[in-house]
């Protein structure tokens, strides 16, 4: 049964008069100049939901005053509310940055519901609609998943797509849900998409700057509506922090001009979990019934080793051969190095016994949940082949390296699972002993991917990879190959790749049934134009058991 909608809201224009006036700088009291605070007062983000589960459902929304509020919330199964069925007390304040949140209990499984919040004043937040986890027999789960929403590239039609499909039981989002930075950078002022503003007009850095990026992308009116319609359950990846992230540091983090790692990353994680409907656990699982385990990991912040860099490890190479034989002698040294963590002990237990007692139960499916692709990924050799003359050098020597790293069976890219194997092979490993079915979720790479998944030679499972909502993709710097031939020849020379789409924006329409996992990739006719709807899709199936992709 799908709930009736709820009356979507009113968005004013973006600009900085009205982000001061209706307090949607995200800054709290303390941050917020005294002539502006008298009238940043309300309910200013709409609400959202999360961390679903069978009786209850973490309730969100942002309501600024002048000073701590309480706010009621309640739920009912009715738009009128007629008969509330839970609520509670919350409190905002500007220590939260007027951000709040509660769990709902009491709730009954598999069930659709609507909840508000209530001021003092009597004004209420938007309705939104929410639903449980089932118990049980289950014949059906379906989730929107998305990745990679840079505002200043374009509109965010694939959250609007997903909203009014209406056939989702929760919305997925792997990680970059915004960018941290500024005006002018990426997107560059020429790629920048006209009447996307962005605040602040700086990289974020400070709890302020994150808290305005998220004001920010917030005020939204697609993504405003997705959180509105759905549950959603979200992991951030390196650019809610900063550029490739790791425990320690992040490339895009320079300590001399923006101050310790450990400040920046503790403003991010504080930002992050005050205006996402999540709870304040690095990693979470869902049980999806009879059917499925969703597994949420945390590969970025908690206990992920620096990345390679393919420039230090050819820095002072001079020949073709000196080259080749520092790669060579990467791969058979640093690179196995068995103690390098991407999830930590920690979690990796925790995960394995997971997969353990969700296989145990008998449960078709187990989902990672997470950020980066698992999927061995090499470029073709064959791309670097009779490249233009009047390529940009950057782009020329990023596809030289890369094909020089696959002849030295090294691959494409050091922020995913490929760069840290042996914490991917414990991971394969944990899913073989406990008999699992593995279905990884992965997003990060803006492009869009099929993989089948083993392990020293048994079937570990599958991985879909999702294309971005804005970010370009593989057509942004090796626009001079043509589309079909970037696809058909990396797939070619990568033996886990099935399927891959090297061009396109969207988002992913992914199905559990007990017998059958199934994607659909689902591609916008542009990011450009606002309300630009699906042009084409692909599906790709995997059967209960088979552990191995039908790509059609």
């Amino acid at each position: 049964m799908i709930a009736t909608e709820p009356p979507a809201a009113r968005m004013p224009a973006l600009d900085r008069r009205t982000l001061l006036k209706g307090g949607l700088l995200g800054l709290g009291a303390a941050g917020v100049p005294v002539a502006a605070q008298g009238r940043a007062i309300g309910f200013t983000h709409g609400v959202a939901s999360g961390e679903p589960g069978p009786a209850r459902v973490l309730l969100w929304t942002r309501f600024v005053g002048a000073q701590d509020r309480p706010l009621e919330f309640e739920v009912s199964e009715s738009l009128d509310f007629a008969r509330q069925l839970a609520g509670g007390t919350v409190s905002a304040s500007a220590e939260n940055d007027w951000c709040v949140k509660a769990f709902a209990e009491g709730l009954e499984p598999g069930r659709w519901y609507y909840y508000r919040f209530t001021a003092p004043d009597g004004s209420h937040s938007d309705i939104g609609r929410t639903k449980t986890l089932p118990v049980g027999a289950t014949e059906k789960f379906r989730m929107a998943t998305f990745s990679c929403s840079n505002i200043g590239f374009g509109w965010f039609n694939a959250y609007a797509h997903a909203a009014a499909d209406g056939d989702f039981d929760c919305v997925l989002h792997l990680g970059d849900y915004f960018y941290e930075y500024g005006p002018g950078t990426y997107p560059s002022s020429e790629q920048a998409q006209p009447g996307r503003i962005l605040f602040p007009a700086s990289e974020t850095v400070s709890l302020a700057d994150y808290r305005l990026r998220f004001a920010t992308y917030r005020a939204d009116a697609d993504l405003r509506r997705l959180h509105q319609l759905y549950p959603m359950i979200s992991g951030w990846d390196d650019h809610e922090s900063t550029n490739d992230s790791w425990e320690g540091g992040a490339q895009n983090h320079q300590p001399d001009s923006e101050g310790e790692w450990s400040v920046r990353k503790a403003a991010a994680i504080k930002a992050y979990r005050e205006w996402m409907p999540v709870s304040d656990e690095p990693w979470a699982a869902y049980e999806v019934g009879d059917l499925a385990t969703l597994f949420r990991l945390e590969t970025r912040l908690t206990a992920r080793a620096e990345q390679f860099s393919f420039g230090d490890i050819l820095s002072g190479k001079t020949s073709a051969e000196d080259a080749m034989a520092a790669l060579i002698a990467f791969r058979e040294g640093d690179y196995r190095d068995t103690g390098r963590e991407l999830l930590g002990m920690r979690q990796q237990a925790w995960l394995s016994g997971g997969l353990k007692r969700s296989a145990g139960a008998g449960k078709p499916w187990q989902v990672l949940v997470q950020q980066v692709l698992m999927g061995n990924l090499a470029t073709a050799p064959s791309l670097a082949e009779g490249l233009p003359g009047d390529l940009p050098d950057y782009i020329r020597q990023r596809i030289l390296a890369g094909a020089m790293a696959s002849r030295a069976e090294l691959p494409l890219n050091m922020d995913a699972w490929d760069g840290y194997p042996a914490a991917r092979d414990r991971v394969f490993k944990a899913a073989l002993e406990a008999n699992a079915n593995l279905v990884s979720l992965a997003g990060d790479t803006h492009n869009a991917w099929a993989f089948d998944l083993d392990h020293a030679g048994e079937r570990v499972g599958v991985e879909f990879g999702v294309q971005s909502v804005t970010s370009p993709g593989l057509e942004s710097y090796a626009s001079h190959i043509a589309s079909d031939r970037l696809e058909r020849e990396t797939v070619a020379h990568n033996r886990q790749l099935k399927w891959m789409d090297g061009s396109r924006r969207g988002y992913m329409a992914v199905e559990l049934t007990p017998g059958s996992a199934s994607c659909e990739f689902r591609f916008l006719s542009s990011v450009r134009e606002k309300g630009a709807s699906v042009s084409a899709t692909k599906r790709v199936t995997t059967l209960a058991g088979n552990r191995m992709l039908d790509v059609g």
